[in-house]
């Protein structure tokens, strides 16, 4: 597994910090947008890990100097059922604010056609991900349900929720609605699936609108 090969120190220009991803590790950020990329990919379960500042690589400038460029993350992926075969190639990621890559696209070319052959060698793929890509429908979701990560309900009401819908093999959010908090419980009830899904015991396509017509199932992977 890649390590992290550059120290990201703290700057007066941008927000830094360190992100406890999955309460597990700590992985550094040096903008918001580098925040909520973390955010927004530590929901997804098929996603093992993230590296910060995963590799060097080397490149010639327009001006033909040589230069280091340093990608921002890596992600990996589980093998989860699939083969070997469709392994999920991990994926080399640049975050970056869209004004500013419109900006200097053409100064920032070299670096990132280098860093397209370099994940290409490793079997790896490379990506450039503005806010288009980061604060998008799934991030807004995300968002949303941060709020009911951390509510408590009772444990023997959860796991009954979990179970019909397991049966089942999925369910409409209405139905749970009204097989488990009938009358007035129903908007406890609400929360309390917006939280099953927060902690990952649910998966939703979190790519579409929340409501009581979405569909929820038992997720395929676990942290």
């Amino acid at each position: 597994m890649r390590q992290q090969t550059r120290k990201i120190n703290p700057t007066r220009r941008s927000v830094s910090g360190i992100y406890p991803f999955r309460n597990d590790v700590s992985v550094p950020y040096e903008s918001t947008l580098e925040r909520d990329f973390l955010i927004r990919t530590e929901f997804f379960l098929d996603v093992l890990d993230v590296i910060a500042q995963p590799a060097q690589i080397p490149f010639v400038g327009s001006n033909g100097h040589t230069y280091t460029y340093t990608p921002d993350y890596l992600v990996y992926y589980r093998l989860g059922t699939q083969s070997y075969d469709e392994y999920p190639r991990p994926m080399l990621v640049e975050v970056k604010p869209e004004e500013a890559w419109r900006e200097n696209w053409r100064a920032w070319l070299p670096k990132w056609k280098a860093a397209r052959r370099y994940a290409h060698e490793q079997g790896w793929q490379f990506h450039i991900h503005d806010e288009s890509r980061v604060r998008d429908k799934v991030f807004q979701n995300v968002s949303f349900l941060e709020q009911y990560k951390r509510m408590h309900f009772p444990a023997e009401e959860g796991q009954s929720v979990v179970e019909s819908v397991r049966e089942m093999g999925s369910a409409p959010i209405h139905y749970l609605l009204a097989r488990h908090f009938m009358g007035l419980y129903r908007a406890q009830g609400i929360a309390h699936i917006w939280h099953l899904i927060a902690t990952r015991r649910l998966d939703c396509d979190i790519s579409t609108g929340l409501n009581e017509f979405s569909e929820v199932w038992i997720p395929s992977y676990v942290y």
